[in-house]
């Protein structure tokens, strides 16, 4: 790796009105196992860098691959930054003068692991996975790395940081006859090769949570009060309202800029949305790829449009706040705005008066996918539980939650007080750029008037009580 003092000499030389250079050098461990074979086993090196100019306007980027390439690379960046400056745009100026040094706490170094004791462990998780006649297929999949990271930019800031990242998702696919469920568990952070050792329980749980769900009975369609458990609650909020409340997104879209005005109200007075890239889950960041520390952003406050994620060019172009939200999945990707960090936070109800207060609906658990358009979304929990005069009776498969994120915000009744992040292999995508390493979650939540699709056409509505 270079000197970043070296690296720091060199931006001096840039006529610029900020210029950041961003090199990695990583090693990583990847395998994947099906119940029939050994679908991945990769090990390998690579060296990514990339230099970034801004000029009235006008951004310049060179990425490379080789640490040879950091003078031409400089220079090309600088040339690029020229070709379509405007004379009234807005300046980039200086923010924070950062300088860190990190290191990844880790028990067991997953580089220090062989690869034949990796392949080991799985091969005991895919094996109890397998473990019923019901099981059509299954997934574990592993993944690892170190990664040595230098950021200098024209601010006078050095970052540095050596990061271990590990994780491993377990799956299985059940089948009896025509029905087909999946289901699945998946952790993943900043930590070492203890953080996917002993899982067994976990694979047992999956297997049979799979197994079970293949032969319950499907949820009828309809209109239900709900609750969601923390992992959806998370999922929800990150995917339907976090995406929304990046500035770049808003900043290009006229529509959204007329919804998302800060002030305007989104739910009760109860509900408190954050993004904290401080907190240490798999969206811990030191600082932003531009150099920026992360903060406590609340995003909504007291039901309350309070705040939005910014880069350093967001924050300008919109006259708010940098928030320290510009990622990149590597040092050879162009940072945009993206969370870290993402939950509603705690109410002021314990789960069992959620329970009580909701007496008759619906419980759902988990999340297996889903999509947004906008305001619009569909989200598939992993499973749901019917609920009778405030418990839990049996598990229903096949619920799907459709709505506009707007309205279903203004119908939480209640917030609990359990609230819990969750990490995972898949990580978060946008334009192009996955999967980048986040946490999402929340407390369990009561939603009223939740449109559930399912088994039927008709429709039914619960009352909370």
């Amino acid at each position: 790796m270079l000197d970043p003092m070296d690296l720091q000499k060199k931006l001096k030389s840039i006529k610029a009105e900020y210029a950041e250079i961003r090199i990695s050098e990583s090693f990583s461990t990847t395998i994947h196992l099906s119940k029939r074979m050994i679908e991945t086993c990769k090990v390998g090196t690579s060296t990514q860098g990339s230099v970034r100019v801004y000029n009235k306007g006008c951004w310049g980027f060179f990425a490379f691959t080789s640490l040879d390439m950091v003078d031409y690379a400089m220079q090309q960046a600088l040339q690029l930054s020229h070709i379509q400056k405007k004379e009234n745009a807005p300046t980039l100026s200086s923010l924070q003068m950062n300088v860190i040094k990190e290191k990844t706490n880790v028990l067991i170094p997953p580089n220090t692991v062989s690869l034949e004791e990796k392949m080991n462990v799985l091969t005991q998780y895919n094996d109890i996975l397998k473990d019923s006649n019901l099981i059509e297929n299954t997934n574990v999949l592993y993944r690892d790395s170190l990664t040595q990271y230098v950021l200098c930019n024209t601010d006078g800031s050095i970052v540095e940081y050596d990061r271990f990242f590990c994780g491993l998702s377990l799956s299985a696919i059940a089948k009896d006859g025509m029905v087909i469920q999946p289901y699945g568990e998946s952790d993943a952070n900043y930590a070492g090769f203890e953080i996917v050792k002993d899982k067994h329980s976990v694979a047992e749980e999956v297997v049979r949570t799979a197994t079970e769900l293949v032969l319950a009975p499907q949820i009828k369609s309809g209109v239900y009060n709900v609750i969601a458990d923390p992992k959806l609650a998370g999922v929800f909020i990150h995917e339907a309202f976090g995406h929304l409340s990046e500035a770049d997104f808003i900043y290009e879209n006229p529509r959204m800029k007329e919804i998302m005005v800060i002030g305007k109200r989104f739910g009760p007075d109860i509900l408190n949305v954050v993004d904290d890239g401080t907190l240490p889950y798999a969206g811990y960041i030191p600082c932003d790829d531009e150099g920026i520390k992360p903060e406590k952003t609340y995003l909504i406050k007291n039901g309350i449009l309070h705040s939005r994620l910014h880069s350093r060019e967001t924050a300008v172009k919109m006259g708010e706040e940098v928030t320290g939200n510009a990622r990149a999945i590597t040092a050879s990707a162009i940072p945009i705005v993206r969370m870290t960090n993402t939950y509603i936070e705690n109410g002021n109800s314990t789960v069992e008066e959620l329970f009580e207060k909701l007496w008759n609906g619906v419980y759902v658990v988990g999340a297996l996918g889903g999509q947004t358009n906008l305001e619009m979304f569909t989200f598939t929990p992993a499973y749901a539980y019917e609920v009778k005069k405030g418990k839990k009776t049996k598990k229903l498969r096949e619920c799907m939650l459709t709505g506009n994120v707007f309205v279903t915000l203004a119908n939480i009744e209640a917030i609990a007080n359990d609230c819990t992040l969750f990490g995972g292999l898949g990580g978060c995508g946008k334009q192009g750029q996955g999967p980048l390493p986040v946490s999402s979650g929340g407390p369990h939540i009561l939603i009223n008037n939740v449109l559930i699709g399912g088994k039927g056409a008709g429709s039914r509505k619960t009352k909370s009580k």
